[in-house]
């Protein structure tokens, strides 16, 4: 990671706990320090950030859970599409929306950051944006990507998008196949499978598509239904289960005229027709249940818990955590149900509880894939099995999530057995403190400091930083949890 993300990590966990570099058995949190800097250092190099946590007493309090990463994400590219100025309050400020951002304002948009979570974009139109003068770069953000190949296939000039070396691994050909066949004209690595990717939209109009998804991906569906936006008629996205349906939501919100329509045997179905009059927005994000649902896990485990997440975003197709959650025997209570801006929120609180296992697939998947690392920590403390199937979606994220979960949960004495699809927990064992790895993915980093709040003994995280990809200052919240 480089200095500066290693240093913020730290400042940002000081302001909160001042004594943070001071490990003690009554510290929750601490940072690793190495002459000034939580970095090792060989040969000039930074190698490592390092983030070390041990048990301690019960979490309470409160957390105004940060504001939804998918939503964040949508709320600049539909702003940016629509005529006139649309504010979003609430904004992630996470790295991975600050790369569409950037990449919005490389294609001429006008976008102001009035407060790290406080943005407005001066929309231009379905045909405002310009030819970019150099490469599009989304970081570590697949939704960027996605979601940026189906607007981009729109345009009439060429572009080029590629990412960091996690990127650069993902599939892009579940996305590409589907443009091509609406005439989009796209060359990558790979025959256009694997990033980075040109996109030649000067080459041909696009036109309406019906397309069956092999897989429920909320990416695949709205790479398609933006691309849509640029086609004369039609474009309808079919998948086996629904996935989460921010972009249907919030389209329908500016002004897109979007139908959608649940199918025999839990299939869905999205249809959009193509040039809307879009209109700018006042969007509230709500807060994003990924994020919350570390502090769900670590409120249920911890003994003697007590913990209330105000703003969480309660959409039905990502709430499945909380289901499966509450199946285990976990006490979630959700207080102050509301809508905003299309979406429901509420606010949610959660006591320590006695777990049992379970097993989730099928049609719960889509709903909390995202979720899988975190409700794996769960598993360790449940009485009994728990078992993830249908699940092989997870092996193309940030990384390979089934053997990357498994394998470091291992590394604190758990019982973990991987599948193809999935994995197989066996609960109830003592866990060890342990030295884990991140490899460079977000959700394993945060999952493994709830894991060693229950470990005996320390636990040292490397590359602790990537927690900002979606979750600025998860360390600090969790700390304030003790404070």
């Amino acid at each position: 990671m480089a200095a500066r993300s290693a240093w913020v990590l730290l400042m940002d966990m000081k302001r909160i706990w001042p004594s943070i570099t001071c490990a003690t058995p009554e510290s929750l949190l601490s940072v690793f320090k190495n002459d000034d800097f939580n970095q090792s250092k060989k040969g000039g190099n930074v190698l490592t950030d390092e983030l070390r946590v041990a048990p301690g007493g019960a979490l309470r309090g409160e957390i105004d859970v940060p504001g939804d990463k998918s939503i964040s994400h949508r709320a600049v590219m539909f702003g940016a599409l629509a005529e006139g100025k649309t504010r979003i309050e609430r904004f992630l400020p996470g790295q991975d929306c600050l790369s569409t951002i950037d990449c919005f304002r490389r294609l001429g948009i006008v976008i102001e950051q009035l407060s790290p979570t406080d943005v407005v974009v001066q929309g231009k139109g379905l045909r405002g944006l310009t030819e970019p003068s150099d490469i599009l770069d989304v970081g570590n953000s697949g939704t960027t990507l996605r979601l940026m190949a189906g607007i981009l296939a729109g345009q009439p000039f060429f572009s080029v998008l590629t990412g960091d070396s996690s990127i650069r691994r993902r599939p892009m050909g579940r996305v590409t196949a589907p443009l091509t066949a609406m005439g989009a004209v796209i060359r990558g690595r790979d025959g256009g499978r694997l990033a980075p990717i040109a996109i030649d939209g000067a080459a041909s109009a696009l036109k309406p598509l019906t397309y069956s998804s092999p897989v429920a991906s909320a990416q695949v569906k709205s790479a398609l239904l933006l691309a849509g936006l640029y086609t004369e008629g039609e474009t309808a996205v079919r998948e086996p289960y629904a996935s989460r349906d921010h972009t249907e939501r919030m389209l329908t919100a500016f002004g897109a005229k979007l139908q959608v329509a649940q199918e025999p045997e839990g299939a869905y179905c999205a249809t959009i027709t193509g040039f809307p009059d879009l209109r700018g927005q006042v969007i509230t994000v709500p807060g994003d249940i990924s994020s919350a649902a570390f502090f769900l896990v670590a409120a249920t485990i911890v003994p003697g818990s007590a913990v209330l997440l105000r703003h969480v975003g309660m959409n039905p197709t990502r709430d499945g955590v909380i289901e499966v959650l509450q199946a285990m025997g976990a006490k979630i209570r959700s207080e102050n149900e509301r809508m905003e801006a299309g979406e429901p929120v509420a606010d949610l609180y959660v006591e320590s509880a006695s777990l049992r296992g379970t097993v989730v697939s099928g049609g719960q998947i889509p709903r909390l894939i995202d979720e899988i690392p975190i409700l794996a920590v769960a598993a360790l403390f449940a009485e009994g099995r728990t078992e993830f199937r249908d699940a092989a979606e997870l092996r193309v994220k940030e990384t390979d999530r089934i053997a990357t979960v498994a394998a470091e949960l291992r590394k604190f004495g758990a019982c973990v057995e991987e599948r193809e699809d999935g994995m197989i927990i066996e609960g109830g064992r003592p866990l060890q403190g342990a030295t884990v790895e991140s490899h460079g993915d977000h959700r394993i980093a945060m999952a493994m400091a709830v894991a060693a709040l229950q470990a005996a003994g320390e636990t040292v995280i490397h590359g602790a930083s990537c927690m900002d990809v979606s979750f600025p200052g998860f360390a600090r919240y969790l700390a304030s949890l003790r404070s």
